[in-house]
């Protein structure tokens, strides 16, 4: 039985977690914000590149999974069936391709400077980090890039303390995803959970020391200590859960919320830079984003 054009929407909405890509924009609008940018079309345009190149991430990630995916998670759309290998690493093609295209389109070289790399990192951790010491690095080092790429039509430099940050806790939750379907030693979530504290405190410390020090008002220092109090209920609190119980469902709980958590971070960051305007879409993203993330799961 052929099956229905809806559901092979939501067969790949499965294959490249749509959800999580609520998790993307907010790289770009820390990004611009740190660089003094307002938020505007080519911003615009280079958020949907950004979330195009996650979900081609993410197709990518099950094409190169899909003989361990058969083992450890037959559920999952190309070992169940529900999506063929071609069409998943089509859809990573594709999606890649437009992603650059969309960059292209919004700034042109001076966005494929930083695109093209990102992109790069990508595959590259889909390729052949994964699996390798460095994997966690090559993720840290792809969130990081994204940060930057909102931040090319204006100054790079002043974004490098946000995108270290988001680079930071990034390096974390991967390092945790390793433990996804074995379950983790204690001491692993525990460290996550460690980074998660040096991870809030040092954007507090940056976004004190910067922007939002400069004169910036009570709204701004408001919807930063927010943001940050919202990232580490929601990553934090998780992570404790695993430290508790290590195993595989904990932990793939806290990957999730780990994920999700980025949302009120990059919140945070784009407020402290001096940008509430921007933070909103943040903000009210963030409880759909969660709602959305019980029904596919974003790692």
């Amino acid at each position: 039985m052929t099956p229905s054009p809806g559901r092979r929407l939501r067969d790949l909405a499965e294959l490249v977690r749509a959800p999580a890509a609520f998790t993307v924009p907010g790289d770009v609008l820390a990004g611009a914000a740190a660089a003094g940018r307002r938020p505007d079309v080519a911003v615009a345009g280079l958020a949907a590149s950004s979330v195009c190149l996650y979900w081609a991430g993410m197709a990518l990630n099950d094409w190169a999974d899909r003989d361990l995916d058969a083992v450890e998670r037959p559920e999952r759309p190309i070992p169940s069936g529900r999506v063929s290998a071609p069409v998943a690493l089509g859809t990573a093609v594709t999606l890649t391709a437009v992603a650059l295209g969309l960059a292209a389109a919004a700034e042109g070289r001076r966005a494929l400077t930083v695109a093209v790399p990102l992109a790069a990192t990508v595959w590259g951790y889909d390729l052949w980090a994964k699996y390798r010491p460095s994997g966690p690095a090559v993720m840290a080092a792809a969130r990081g890039l994204d940060v930057l790429l909102g931040a090319r039509g204006g100054r790079i430099r002043p974004a490098l303390p946000a995108a270290a940050t988001v680079a930071g806790h990034t390096l974390a939750v991967t390092a945790l995803s390793r433990a996804e379907v074995t379950g983790a030693e204690p001491w692993l979530p525990r460290v996550t959970l460690a980074a998660t504290g040096a991870v809030a405190a040092a954007a507090a410390t940056a976004l004190r020391d910067g922007p939002a020090r400069q004169g910036r008002g009570r709204g701004h220092r408001l919807a930063v200590a927010g943001g940050l109090v919202a990232y580490g209920a929601t990553a934090g609190r998780a992570q404790a859960r695993a430290v508790a119980d290590p195993s595989p469902g904990r932990v793939r709980g806290a990957v999730g919320a780990g994920i999700l958590g980025l949302i009120p971070l990059q919140a945070a960051l784009t407020a402290g830079a001096g940008s509430v305007r921007s933070a909103l879409p943040l903000v009210a993203v963030f409880p759909l984003a969660r709602a959305l993330s019980r029904r596919v799961s974003p790692t």
